[in-house]
């Protein structure tokens, strides 16, 4: 008996169990509700548009992102890296899609800060970030007290040489004037080896040598808040520029071989100097092992003081309906981290803008430290300007107008400025 009754009495409590359990699901179910599933993993996604500097930049930054993404796994990074060429295009296309980049890099963005697309970066970066930038850049991405862009990388700019045709056309040093320079290319041009000064009005940098020439007379792009586009100053510069042009003492295309290609024929032995930036010691030397080379101050009006001009490069964020601002922090903290960032300065051969990696560089560098202090103290484009993307955009077509004679230096000044204040409303 003892043997038969235990087992019939665990599998009654079976049974009552099982029902029980039936009437509990069978009220849940009757009632209408559902288990709550557990909440999903947010995730964020960050757009970055990126230029392209060299062949080093989109692998580099491609690894970036991957290392990123594997210590970040709920954060997705959409990377596309673009020719200077085709920036423009890329990112306009994506802003009138309505989906603009989270991230860009860029050299302009006055304009979006005052039709109100940007984000506040100041709100964005970590105060570790803010506090490592150069001030001095720092202050020229922002307009009213936001904090529209942040700067990215920078360069300074020289008078680039091949020492060799220089010393065949009897040559000691640079040229420091626009006299000497003349009477150099003219030097140069004779011996019949190579062009003397190369020139690029091409659409990437005809705002740079119509500024090595401005600032080279004693003028500026602006002054007091105001255009100073058509000053006697800014005139006598182009004027000079398109003289060196008319002699023959130029490279014969000016608005035609870029920057990037007039580097390559100096490499090669066809130019004699132009004006780049100091990735030039990174870029050139690389590809011309043998190559001879030094470099000396944008030549200047006789009588004016000597000048340093820079270039900084920018990041931006546009307002989209899916920014996450933690995510883009974390990202903007990576991206600026002093193994990267100093990584890819040394690829790219450009200047940071981070005090950390400066400092490092200088130390190990005194060409660095040299490059640096002249950043501290440069003239720049005036990217504050809300109407600097539309003058920039207006000057790329002047090149052809003033070598060929369709306009007068000071006619196409005149022009330049005229749009200038209209496109600013003053």
């Amino acid at each position: 008996m003892t043997v038969f009754f235990r087992p019939v009495r665990q599998h009654w409590k079976a049974t009552v169990s099982v029902m029980f359990l039936s009437v509990i699901l069978s009220s849940c179910m009757s009632s209408g509700e559902e288990p709550t599933p557990p909440d999903k993993e947010d995730r964020a996604l960050i757009r970055f548009v990126a230029a392209e500097y060299s062949t080093e930049t989109k692998p580099f930054l491609e690894k970036l992102v991957k290392d990123f993404e594997m210590k970040n796994p709920l954060i997705d990074v959409e990377l596309q890296v673009a020719n200077w060429d085709i920036l423009d295009g890329i990112y306009t296309t994506m802003i009138s899609k309505n989906q603009p980049p989270d991230l860009l890099n860029t050299n302009v963005y006055a304009h979006f800060a005052q039709d109100g697309l940007l984000n506040d970066m100041g709100t964005i970066i970590s105060k570790e970030l803010a506090d490592r930038l150069y001030p001095n850049l720092v202050a020229m991405d922002r307009m009213n007290g936001t904090q529209f862009a942040l700067p990215y990388v920078a360069s300074t700019r020289n008078l680039y040489y091949n020492k060799e045709l220089l010393e065949k056309a009897g040559i000691k040093s640079p040229p420091t004037t626009w006299s000497e320079l003349e009477k150099a290319a003219h030097k140069i041009k004779a011996a019949g080896a190579a062009d003397g000064f190369g020139v690029d009005l091409t659409d990437n940098e005809t705002q740079a040598y119509l500024s090595y020439f401005f600032y080279g007379a004693g003028g500026s792009w602006t002054k007091d808040g105001k255009w100073t586009i058509n000053s006697p100053a800014n005139i006598a510069g182009l004027t000079y520029l398109k003289q060196l042009f008319d002699k023959g003492l130029t490279d014969p295309e000016p608005t035609v071989t870029t920057r990037d290609e007039k580097q390559r024929i100096l490499g090669g032995g066809g130019l004699a100097m132009l004006i780049s930036g100091n990735y030039f010691t990174s870029v050139v030397p690389k590809e011309f092992p043998a190559l001879k080379w030094d470099k000396g101050p944008i030549p200047v009006k006789d009588g004016q003081p000597p000048i340093t001009f820079a270039v900084q490069d920018v990041l931006i964020s546009f307002k989209t309906d899916h920014t996450n601002k933690e995510a883009l922090s974390k990202f903007m903290d990576f991206l600026y981290d002093d193994s990267a960032y100093g990584d890819m300065i040394k690829r790219e051969g450009l200047l940071p803008v981070t005090s950390t990696v400066g400092s490092r560089m200088s130390i190990q560098d005194n060409v660095m430290k040299g490059n640096l202090d002249a950043l501290s103290k440069a003239m720049f484009y005036p990217v504050g300007e809300p109407a600097w993307q539309a003058v920039l955009d207006y000057a790329r077509k002047m090149g052809d107008a003033v070598l060929y004679e369709h306009l007068t230096p000071k006619d196409a000044l005149d022009k330049l400025q005229q749009f200038a204040e209209t496109k600013s409303g003053r």
